[in-house]
């Protein structure tokens, strides 16, 4: 009984998600913040904050990712919020713990569910990610849940080399379906790194696998490709190696930034999402038609953050530059817009628009 209360509970809260997705499109509006790029990024992550854990955004998504949450702890905790992170963190695990799964989502109820797909192969890393990040002290039964997760997880996602499997998963571009992406091979290297960190028993693969995999596999010598079938360029995919540290290469990393800068990839705001988005195969719900150029050319916020801490942690010349463009992107549109059309205006489509206020602030208040 208690694992269909479970699933329907999961059912419910992704339903929920969807509905509050396509009525922000037509009902929902965009809250407007004074003051400069610092102060509306201040505001919204203190409005974020509602006692429990940190919401996504001030728009649908009104919930709890694990993915979005990781790429801000080390932020969060930075700024001062670790009390608001290891409270988060607690919640989490709690629900996790009694849904015997970690998974992408939480709503406010405690649902656990994971979207678009059923599973993710980013979660967990992202998890153990920020219980490094943030110091979080484990308590024995939240160990033993992990070590069960992680020995789940080598068996859904990775085959018996420790190479990750030609499957289907939940990942960043959530509206692509990916050959064994650059970014899925960097969580999990960031995984293991983690694990052993955290003194977590049960994972049998070494890192140095997995950057080799990136560096052989995935690099172009300009960029790492966004996955094992194309050369295509893919902003999640060409950043997360160095932005976790899984590959801390200068001179790749700089190849990386005159790449983006020939492209024009940062020309208006940093940072488009990829380019020649027609080459790939796109999830149903979030293709050309229902949400066209999606993670397309379309300027991501959270993309550029990962790019402007990359440039000021190599001191990189066009560093100033960036973040004042960056900056003032935040202050025409008063809010931290999740995406943007490539002509800088919001992007909506016939069932989506890009959130407002999203947690991501976090990244930009750090720099």
């Amino acid at each position: 009984m208690e694992y269909i209360i479970r699933r329907v509970g999961g059912v419910l809260g992704t339903l929920r998600a969807e509905y509050r997705q396509i009525s922000n499109r037509y009902f929902g509006s965009i809250e407007r913040f004074d003051g400069d790029a610092k102060q509306i990024c201040g505001q919204i992550i203190d409005r974020l904050w509602e006692g429990d854990f940190y919401r996504t955004s001030l728009g649908h998504f009104d919930f709890f990712w694990m993915r979005d949450f990781g790429t801000v702890c080390q932020s969060l905790v930075n700024l001062g919020n670790t009390e608001n992170v290891h409270h988060t963190l607690a919640w989490a695990l709690k629900h996790y713990r009694r849904a015997g799964d970690v998974t992408l989502c939480i709503d406010r109820a405690g649902n656990t569910f994971n979207a678009p797909a059923k599973k993710s192969v980013d979660a967990l890393p992202w998890l153990l990610h920020s219980l490094v990040a943030s110091d979080y002290q484990l308590s024995l039964p939240e160990r033993a849940f992990l070590d069960r997760q992680l020995e789940k997880y080598s068996k859904i996602f990775l085959d018996e080399r420790g190479n990750i499997k030609k499957m289907r998963y939940a990942e960043m571009r959530d509206a692509v379906y990916y050959d064994r992406s650059a970014y899925a091979v960097a969580l999990v290297a960031r995984m293991v790194q983690c694990a052993n960190l955290l003194g977590l028993k049960t994972f049998p693969f070494g890192i140095q696998r997995y950057q080799n995999d990136l560096i052989k596999n995935y690099w172009t010598g300009e960029y790492f490709r966004a996955d094992r079938s194309t050369n295509v360029y893919s902003s999640e995919c060409a950043l997360m190696p160095f932005f976790l540290g899984v590959i801390e290469d200068e001179a790749m990393v700089n190849q990386t930034f005159d790449y983006i800068k020939t492209a024009r990839l940062n020309e208006l705001y940093p940072l488009e999402y990829c380019q020649y988005p027609e080459v790939f195969k796109y999830r149903f719900g979030m293709g050309k038609l229902s949400m066209p150029n999606y993670t397309g050319t379309t300027i991501w916020s959270w993309h550029g953050t990962f790019y402007l801490h990359l440039m000021k942690r190599y001191s990189h010349l066009d560093y100033d530059a960036q973040h004042a463009n960056f900056a003032a992107m935040i202050e025409y549109h008063g809010t931290y817009p999740e995406l943007l059309n490539p002509d800088g205006s919001w992007y909506k489509a016939p069932f989506y628009r890009g959130d407002p206020g999203m947690v991501w602030a976090a990244l930009f208040l750090e720099l």
